[in-house]
């Protein structure tokens, strides 16, 4: 674990040529999903920093005015440093910006969607767990040339079914390729989906 480049984070090489943003929820650190994500994507290089904004203490990776209600201003900033941080990452550690996926969960997810939306060329793609449309772009961006996995879940309280699909055709119209991958669940994950998240991610970081 460092605080190196801007956040605190943690990095663990791996023998593939591709690198995981592992993107942790509401509450979670570094820590939280590097055993989840060394799961689904055993070579890959795992890059995981922590959220800088606290919630009561709790880390996330930009504001919320109230429950679902996403501070775009400070959404947009966040996810700004957040690019940044992946680039001087690949530096620091040596990674191919160009094969950087994100693996996040809720909060995570969500600023994995707006790196995608604000800043495509930080992402290759990613494996979006419970995420929703955070916000609309100003433009549509060009995201030709990458994928995006998205599992929603069916009675998820935190992540409306009209929000999850609004982010798929945001994903859609602006050239990603996006599989959209329903649970009947909540908030929760379920292992039908994390095997398809680890089918979906070995198809796309090697190949």
């Amino acid at each position: 674990m460092t605080a190196e480049l801007g956040f605190v984070h943690r990095f663990e090489p791996g023998g593939s040529r591709a690198t995981l943003l592992v993107l942790h929820g509401t509450g979670g650190n570094e820590h939280d999903l590097i055993g989840l994500a060394r799961e689904l994507a055993p070579a890959a290089k795992l890059l995981s920093p922590r959220g800088k904004v606290l919630e009561n203490g709790a880390p996330r990776f930009f504001r919320r005015l109230a429950m679902g209600v996403f501070d775009e201003a400070d959404l947009k900033a966040q996810a700004a440093d957040l690019a940044r941080f992946v680039k001087e990452a690949a530096e620091r550690y040596g990674f191919d910006a160009g094969r950087v996926y994100a693996l996040g969960y809720s909060n995570g997810a969500n600023i994995a969607a707006a790196l995608m939306l604000l800043h495509p060329e930080a992402l290759a793609g990613g494996a979006l767990l419970r995420p929703v449309l955070p916000l609309e772009p100003p433009a549509l961006p060009d995201l030709s040339g990458k994928a995006a996995f998205l599992a929603a879940g069916n009675r998820d309280p935190w992540a409306p079914g009209e929000r999850v699909e609004a982010l798929a055709s945001w994903l859609e119209r602006a050239g990603a390729e996006v599989e959209l991958r329903w649970q009947d669940a909540g908030h929760e994950l379920h292992p039908q989906e994390l095997e398809a998240a680890q089918a979906w991610l070995a198809r796309h970081l090697d190949g």
